[in-house]
């Protein structure tokens, strides 16, 4: 089930800016005089559970913890919401073994 919510924004780790899209189910990432973006693409493939599917930095920005923040993000999202997880993107997966704080392992879709 998808759903329709207005975008925010807000901001992390210095002047990265990161925000949430709702009709495009992406959360993007725009580094710092970068005119391309970076990208988290999920999907709704249930009433509460979310598949955090891809991760993708320009390759020019790589390496500077961009996706780290767009990870952050889609998680905390997931609690905020309540919703449940399931990992297709092997970064994420990656980045909640670098990070198995309990608000996220409890939100992981098993």
């Amino acid at each position: 089930e998808r759903t329709s919510r207005p975008a925010s924004a807000h901001t992390l780790g210095g002047s990265t800016r990161t925000s949430k899209c709702h009709q495009n189910l992406t959360f993007l990432s725009h580094p710092p005089g970068c005119h391309d973006k970076a990208v988290l693409l999920y999907e709704y493939v249930g009433k509460r559970i979310v598949d955090l599917q891809h991760t993708e930095v320009p390759d020019a920005y790589r390496g500077r913890g961009i996706a780290k923040h767009l990870a952050k993000a889609a998680l905390d999202f997931v609690v905020e919401e309540d919703l449940k997880a399931h990992l297709t993107c092997w970064y994420i997966q990656k980045y909640v073994k670098e990070n198995p704080l309990p608000q996220y392992l409890e939100h992981l879709q098993p």
